[in-house]
């Protein structure tokens, strides 16, 4: 017997030798070499439009304050109707490729109000961009240029990422091209004020501007996040960088490739975190999940028999352990899925399934947006009709037509020109009264065409050529 216990202490030390232990990689250079290919840069260009304004320097009137005379007033009239001038704004950050025929994604605020968009790949090839749709609540953009064969990456598993793993980012930092950092996953989770979904992964692989949008890579060479922000007083890198988990992203992907837009799931409950003294009251065991102090009228929640005082722990096993984890988790459905919500009501738990609804908001934009799903055809706005009230607001001449209530950088309506507060009554040598007219016209646009759009523009009349891409989506 004491020979064994002698030898107890060697057959542990052996079996903590041969216990696999994740170590430092010796070299990320195979995993920057393979993904090389799938990563661009993106430059854009914002081209704001001026217009002079009063007497130019040295014209002005010699009684200072006065009165102004004819003189005055005929140099101003001529300065302030002169052309527009423009002034070119230009922005540079990362995309990666998510399919072999041509489809990137980015941060929405990399091409948001962009004019013009370039996608330039690693062999220093060139490529217009158009904006295919976007998620400004989750920063997300999805773009197409016309190529094909290309070297698409891999997506990983956020879910699976644990503080403390290796990770890596590709990226134009700075305009510096296909900069390599390396570091850990410091947090998972991270609310930094963005928005609504914040639940940033925190790394300290350097990241600096030019890198927004670019991939976030596991040491296995997969996507889990798409770099979007850094924490900084400086403008540079202070080791603290935040990803989108490529999860909660990939939840939008599919359908930004589809429609261009996102439209949300809701539950219709108002939340908020439960506190020392909520949980006192209710006699909870802890401050975990999301109370729901009121539930909207006819909603999914009321439908589904959600009251007020419930407290929120669970969707579909997924734990909640604060108010802000609930629309997180509730976004990553489509409107119309059944889930299943775990709650703790007069000190039980309980479980109901909820057919989650689309947000109103949304769901309104989407009707107005003209699009042609046959021919996949977008012209990137959204209109509404053009009501007594609203022509009275924008001073129109025209009394009917379709209002451009929304629009797409980089789409085709935007690239001629269109703007906000148009009201578009004639394509084509058609009249347009109303949305419904617009969207008739609209199945019978072909990718290549050229529309002839007459506008009202606060009562002057515009014409637009909108060119349509040649390449259907």
């Amino acid at each position: 017997m004491s020979h064994i216990k002698r030898l107890l202490p060697v057959l542990f030390l052996a079996f903590l030798w041969v216990t696999p232990v994740q170590a430092m990689p010796e070299s990320f250079a195979d995993l920057a070499a393979a993904q090389a290919d799938s990563v661009v840069n993106i430059s854009t260009t914002k081209r704001a439009k001026q217009r002079t304004q009063g007497l130019p320097p040295g014209f002005g009137s010699p009684h200072g304050g006065g009165p102004s005379s004819p003189f005055d007033e005929f140099f101003n009239d001529f300065f302030r109707n002169m052309p527009r001038q423009q002034r070119e704004q230009h922005a540079l950050g990362t995309g990666f490729v998510l399919s072999s025929d041509g489809y990137i994604v980015t941060n929405n605020h990399v091409v948001d109000g962009a004019d013009e968009i370039i996608v330039k790949m690693r062999d220093g090839t060139e490529h217009e961009a158009t904006v295919v749709g976007t998620d400004p609540k989750l920063d997300v953009a999805l773009l197409k240029i016309e190529m094909k064969n290309l070297k698409a990456v891999k997506l990983g598993d956020s879910e699976r990422l644990r503080v403390g793993d290796w990770v890596v980012a590709i990226g134009n930092p700075f305009g510096l091209e296909q900069t390599v950092t390396a570091g850990i996953v410091s947090a998972k989770g991270r609310v930094i004020g963005s928005g609504p979904y914040d639940d940033f992964i925190q790394t300290d692989a350097a990241i600096n501007p030019g890198n927004s949008g670019g991939p976030l890579f596991n040491t296995r060479g997969e996507v889990v996040g798409i770099n979007t922000a850094i924490y900084s007083r400086s403008g540079g890198n202070n080791g603290i960088g935040f990803a989108i988990p490529i999860n909660l992203a990939r939840s939008v992907l599919d359908e930004l490739r589809e429609k261009g837009h996102v439209t949300r799931a809701r539950l219709g409950v108002h939340i908020t975190d439960v506190d020392k003294e909520t949980m006192q009251a209710l006699g909870l065991k802890d401050r975990q999940g999301a109370l729901v102090p009121q539930v909207e009228a006819g909603s999914a929640a009321d439908k589904a028999g959600i009251l007020p005082g419930d407290v929120i722990v669970s969707i579909d096993g997924f734990e909640i352990h604060k108010a802000h984890d609930l629309p997180i988790r509730v976004a990553r459905h489509a409107p119309g899925d059944k889930v299943k919500i775990g709650l703790i009501r007069d000190g039980k738990a309980k479980t109901i399934t909820v057919k989650v609804e689309a947000m109103v908001d949304e769901e309104s934009a989407k009707n107005g947006r003209i699009y042609n799903d046959k021919n996949k055809v977008r012209l990137g706005l959204v209109v509404e009709n053009l009501s007594p009230e609203l022509a009275a607001r924008l001073q129109t001449r025209v009394k009917k037509g379709a209002v451009v209530k929304q629009l797409q950088r980089g789409m085709p309506a935007a690239r001629a020109g269109i703007q906000r507060g148009d009201v578009v009554y004639r394509v084509n040598g058609k009249n347009v009264t109303g949305v419904s007219s617009f969207s008739k016209l609209a199945k019978k646009f072909k990718a290549g065409d050229v529309l002839r759009v007459m506008l009202d523009r606060h009562g002057d009349q515009v014409f637009a050529l909108v060119k349509l891409p040649k390449t259907e989506r």
